[in-house]
């Protein structure tokens, strides 16, 4: 059976490997590395063409472009060398990078094969350079920019504004990075307020900066006092509801609108929907033809710091 043979032609080869003592066994290893040796050796001395990766090194006018994306690090190119060669490149071994120059800033959007040739050319020392096998290296600069904001606290998750005003120390700072990113940023630059520690000294909290990708910043956190903030009073005229009175019956209301008393913040007031306060009359109260009913407000503004209904009652007389 061929099961059977195998089993035998192991044995058979194994035999002699049976009930050997030490000695033995370390001269067979000794032999198997010196075979191993020489024919590494003889392998690295030996001329090949392949294909390797080689390290790129990026020179341009830091002080005034940044890459808005990483920079390539690396290009796969083909050589031809020897083996030793071959070895330190893939190890990495006293490889110097290939330096490839950028000059017309911010408008270059990619590199190609063809100029990556001579920098990689002298760069390589001991091998042949043959090609590269990427056709176009992608990059993108963009001008290095900086700006000084003014600091402000970010609003509410709703978008109303805090209750506090907020002192900052220092009370601006200098962002510093792609001239697209940085010019987009509002001004003053809002800052999310984390909730503040116990036992913070005196009232300060301190509160990091943030910002985008790619942009450095002068501090990374300030030092932030909250104080009260003063309200916006606006008066408003508001016509009552009838709520649960008769339908068919007509009633004459003593005044007609109610004065009402709405606070909000300055920056809130332009968003302020002043046609959300309603104010009701409730037929519970009405016991005679001739009755004073107090209002009461059932729909204030979410913008709304305080409500408050300054007319005490109003007359509802039965026609």
């Amino acid at each position: 059976m061929p099961l059977a043979r195998a089993v035998r032609l192991v044995r058979w080869f194994t035999s002699p490997f049976y009930g050997q003592e030490r000695s033995y066994w370390r001269a067979v290893t000794a032999c198997f590395l010196a075979a191993s040796t020489f024919w590494l050796l003889n392998a690295l001395n030996k001329t090949y063409t392949t294909r390797i990766t080689y390290p790129l090194a990026w020179a341009y006018d830091e002080q005034r472009y940044i890459p808005v994306k990483p920079l390539p690090t690396e290009v796969a190119v083909n050589v031809t060398g020897r083996g030793w060669k071959l070895l330190r490149k893939n190890l990495l071994l006293d490889v110097k990078p290939a330096e490839v120059r950028l000059t017309r800033l911010p408008a270059t959007r990619f590199v190609t094969g063809q100029a990556l040739r001579p920098a990689l050319q002298g760069a390589m020392e001991g091998l042949q350079f043959n090609y590269v096998l990427a056709d176009t290296l992608w990059v993108e600069f963009d001008r290095l920019v900086a700006r000084r904001l003014p600091l402000t606290l970010s609003p509410s998750v709703d978008g109303s504004a805090l209750p506090y005003a907020a002192v900052f120390t220092p009370e601006s700072v200098v962002f510093r990075g792609p001239a697209r990113t940085v010019n987009s940023l509002a001004s003053p630059y809002p800052v999310h307020l984390p909730q503040a520690p116990a036992g913070s000294s005196e009232g300060a909290i301190i509160v990091p900066i943030g910002g985008p990708d790619l942009v450095q910043t002068q501090v990374q956190q300030v030092k932030v006092r909250l104080q009260p903030r003063p309200l916006l009073t606006l008066p408003l005229r508001v016509v009552p509801e009838l709520r649960d009175f008769p339908q068919g019956q007509h009633f004459k209301l003593t005044p007609a609108t109610v004065q009402v008393q709405v606070q909000c913040f300055p920056e809130d007031s332009a968003r302020l929907d002043r046609s959300q306060v309603h104010v009701l009359l409730h037929y519970g109260q009405f016991h005679s033809p001739d009755s004073s009913l107090q209002p009461v407000l059932s729909q204030t503004p979410s913008l709304a710091r305080g409500v408050r209904v300054l007319t005490r009652a109003v007359r509802v007389s039965q026609k």
